[in-house]
């Protein structure tokens, strides 16, 4: 993996560990020599993972929607900052620029990002692994929702298993490195008879 997208919340939170496993997420990268692309951002977790990948000599692309550029949040010391004209634009050109994807805690912002990278993955728009840094057990309800849509028959286990859960960021990046994408197509067949 050259690099990878991270989505996180353009807030810290309330949990200073977010702050601190950012910042550690974004020391790994820089260390394993894996560059990050993520929103653009100097404000958060999004500005602490930049931040942990520049300060320890690795490369940061952020990609920001113009409208977010004028309210004068973009990250100054990136390696390359790319404007883009919407947040569609922005995602896919994450998407493009990257060989997996980490989702830190976040928001709704940070939920609809993942879930789209999962559904491309699924619909086998893309084969790359798909990271969630379970950090302080932040995920804990969102993995035992999509449990739910498995055991109700609106998930596929094999789709299941295209989120990587960990932790720890190493055990994570190792799991990424290592990922295989399912053979199979998304569509759950119906019961007999229905």
């Amino acid at each position: 993996m050259k690099r990878i997208t991270v989505f996180c919340g353009a807030n810290a939170g309330t949990d200073a560990n977010f702050k601190t496993q950012a910042d550690l997420l974004g020391q790994t990268l820089a260390k394993r020599d894996i560059g990050l692309v993520y929103g653009g951002a100097n404000v958060g977790l999004m500005g602490a993972v930049a931040d942990g990948v520049l300060k320890n000599g690795g490369k940061a692309i952020g990609v920001l929607p113009r409208f977010l550029q004028t309210k004068e949040i973009a990250h100054e010391g990136l390696t390359q900052l790319i404007v883009v004209e919407s947040m569609h634009e922005r995602k896919m050109k994450m998407n493009e620029l990257c060989d997996g994807v980490i989702a830190l805690p976040g928001g709704f912002g940070t939920l609809e990002e993942l879930f789209e990278m999962l559904t491309w993955g699924q619909l086998g728009l893309h084969q790359k692994p798909i990271g969630l840094l379970n950090v302080g057990h932040f995920y804990d309800s969102l993995i035992a929702f999509v449990q739910t849509a498995v055991d109700k028959g609106l998930v596929k286990e094999v789709n299941q298993q295209m989120l990587l859960v960990s932790h720890d960021i190493d055990d994570l990046l190792d799991r990424m490195q290592n990922y295989v994408a399912p053979a199979v197509g998304k569509w759950i067949s119906s019961p007999a008879g229905s």
